[in-house]
């Protein structure tokens, strides 16, 4: 009997050594797991999918901020108003991931000395997302103002008009901005990172052939305009892969991603 990729969506793992709050709204946290010794890597601000619904929040990628962790990075699994929640949506999701960004930095650093504990270097961090998350990573690290090491983006939705003509996610890119490019095309241009070119910043692009959630050529189509106007990234393709085995540290293709990571992060 074949596993279900989803599994990892509710996989148990250990709790986040702790939560910081970077807002005033029940969404505005961030969970924080740190190496168990020296850190050898900088922070991974990493950024949820869900195809920004409200349904799917954090707490699924806690095997993957987990394994990261005991590898050597300080990971922060930021959370953020989601669609079909009050203020999710244009802006509100932007506006929350942007703060994100900005703050979490600051505030772990504030955590861990109060604790006494050695502060790792929490600057320039790599922003990761995966799907939806991933979309939001690449955003922020155009629009969020904030200097980041590079974007580690996993099966994205790096191009919301085209997702929108795909119907990705029922509609979801529809239902995050308010309408489709020719009904609110300022919307877009300020939040489709495909519109946002160049970004400036080093990116990895990882996708699998074989995604039916978020086909392929949405993040071929990213990197083919990404690199047309002069910024440096990455797409790596690998076959034979579904939507989710890009976030599971016991899938085959696990350590590409760390190859990827490695190559944002060194």
């Amino acid at each position: 009997m074949t596993a279900d990729p989803r599994e990892v969506l509710t996989r148990w793992a250990p709790e986040p050594d702790f939560t910081v709050r970077y807002g005033t709204q029940p969404d505005h946290v961030a969970d924080v797991r740190l190496p168990a010794g020296q850190s050898g890597g900088p922070l991974i601000i990493f950024i949820h999918g869900g195809f920004w619904k409200a349904e799917f929040d954090r707490r699924h990628t806690a095997p993957l901020a987990v394994d990261l962790a005991g590898r050597g990075y300080p990971v922060a699994s930021v959370e953020f108003r989601r669609v079909g929640q009050d203020g999710g949506g244009w802006p509100g999701t932007f506006t929350d991931v942007a703060e994100a960004v900005a703050r979490v930095p600051g505030l772990i650093a504030e955590a861990l000395t109060g604790r006494g504990v050695a502060v790792p270097d929490l600057t320039r961090p790599v922003l990761a997302g995966h799907s939806a998350g991933g979309h939001l990573a690449l955003w922020a690290a155009k629009r969020a103002g904030t200097p980041v090491r590079g974007v580690l983006a996993l099966a994205p939705v790096a191009d919301l008009g085209l997702a929108h003509r795909l119907g990705l996610g029922g509609g979801a890119v529809a239902a995050l901005l308010g309408g489709g490019p020719e009904e609110v095309p300022e919307r877009y241009a300020e939040a489709d990172p495909v519109r946002l070119l160049p970004s400036g910043v080093p990116a990895v692009v990882v996708h699998g052939t074989e995604d039916d959630r978020v086909p392929i050529e949405v993040g071929q189509e990213y990197v083919a305009a990404a690199r047309a106007a002069g910024d440096d990234v990455s797409l790596v393709e690998l076959p034979g892969t579904e939507h989710f085995a890009v976030i599971d540290p016991r899938s085959a293709v696990w350590p590409q991603i760390l190859a990827a990571l490695d190559t944002i992060a060194r």
